[in-house]
């Protein structure tokens, strides 16, 4: 069961507990010199008047704020409020231009990877859904990823050819205000401050939930960044990826080896090692580690402690050596976007930029 989160304390006494709790969870903390502030009135006061559920952003995001021991600053709800106005323009659940055409897409697509006739599927989606009308008829008419995942699971759940199809794999991968991750939602449900009535994926497509889970996967971590730039393109490509293109950078400057800056270390899922990986091996001598030590280290790449392992601070003083400068230790990844909802080439770097522009002029800085 969800931890029920008791009511919200005095201010001050509430910085204090950010301030003490901040190095167990590695939410954002508060910066020297900065104060407080009470996030219920700086969302309503950021807000757009023509958002018209602002009251039910402003508690949320108190509550979401206070459960994650989030240090309660005008840059930290600002970049909340930055993500979700890039993502969604501050709306629940977003309607997406085409989606059910991109539904079509992906049901065809996984039916050809499968070898099932498209007639036999198309037929099979003509049946009667739970709520009264045909699967095809949801989908010619689905505007949201909310309605989306819910066919999806109608269909996996009540038609045979739904589990030979996707399994228990709903193809909608994000959701809510913030478009975080599901995957990423049901891996961090410990200290949610709300009842879960049906799944996690359901709880993601809430005001609530979307808001809760999106502000974790942006804020609620330690890292050593410069700007919220950095977190902002994290949020799009995976926690520390700004961290780890920089030594990505290292590794190439130190090897002389190209290598696509995009945060990951390691070959996740493969026994095979990956392009940074056999890169990184090229300094085993001078290094002096072996190659199985050199992958438990890269194994570190997904949490703070990896800047503390000797393979870390190795490369960068080999990379400053052979360079005769110090290199950055942040760098926004260069990983280009790719998503059936996409129509533009568009980046994590644009994303990260867009954000932070939003961002600023939220707390007024441009």
């Amino acid at each position: 069961m969800p931890t029920v989160v008791p009511r919200a304390l005095p201010l001050s006494l509430l910085a204090a507990f950010i301030l003490a709790g901040c190095a167990d969870k590695g939410a954002a903390p508060l910066k020297k010199g900065e104060k407080p502030v009470d996030v219920a009135s700086v969302v309503r006061q950021k807000m757009p008047a023509s958002v018209k559920d602002r009251d039910d952003w402003a508690i949320v995001l108190a509550k979401t704020f206070e459960s994650q021991k989030i240090a309660p600053t005008e840059e930290n709800i600002c970049s909340v409020l930055a993500v979700a106005q890039q993502e969604s323009m501050y709306q629940s659940d977003p309607a997406v231009p085409g989606l059910n055409k991109i539904a079509w897409k992906e049901i065809d697509r996984r039916a050809d990877a499968m070898h099932i006739p498209v007639f036999l599927v198309h037929t099979a989606l003509k049946i009667t859904s739970p709520n009264g009308k045909s699967y095809s008829e949801r989908l010619d008419t689905v505007k949201t990823e909310k309605q989306l995942s819910a066919i999806f699971d109608d269909f996996i759940d009540m038609v045979p050819m739904g589990q030979k199809l996707f399994g228990s794999l709903n193809p909608v991968h994000t959701g809510g205000p913030m478009q975080v991750s599901i995957d990423f939602a049901e891996k961090h449900t410990s200290g949610y401050p709300w009842k879960i009535d049906g799944t996690v994926r359901q709880e993601v497509f809430s005001l609530r939930g979307g808001l809760w889970f999106g502000t974790y996967h942006l804020l609620n971590y330690p890292a050593n960044y410069s700007a919220p730039l950095y977190r902002f393109a994290d949020f799009n490509a995976g926690w520390y990826a700004s961290r780890n293109a920089a030594f990505q950078n290292a590794v190439s400057r130190a090897t002389g080896t190209k290598l696509a800056l995009d945060g990951d270390l390691i070959a996740y899922g493969s026994k095979e090692a990956g392009s940074t990986e056999l890169a990184v091996r090229k300094l085993a001598i001078k290094l002096d580690m072996s190659n199985s030590e050199i992958r438990h280290q890269l194994e570190k790449g997904d949490s703070l402690a990896f800047e503390k392992t000797d393979l870390y601070q190795q490369v960068f003083k080999l990379a400053s050596q052979k360079t005769g400068k110090e290199l950055p230790t942040e760098i926004l990844p260069g990983i280009q976007l790719e998503s059936p909802k996409i129509t533009r080439n568009l980046t994590t770097a644009w994303f990260a930029k867009r954000v932070d522009d939003r961002r600023a002029r939220c707390m007024g800085l441009n």
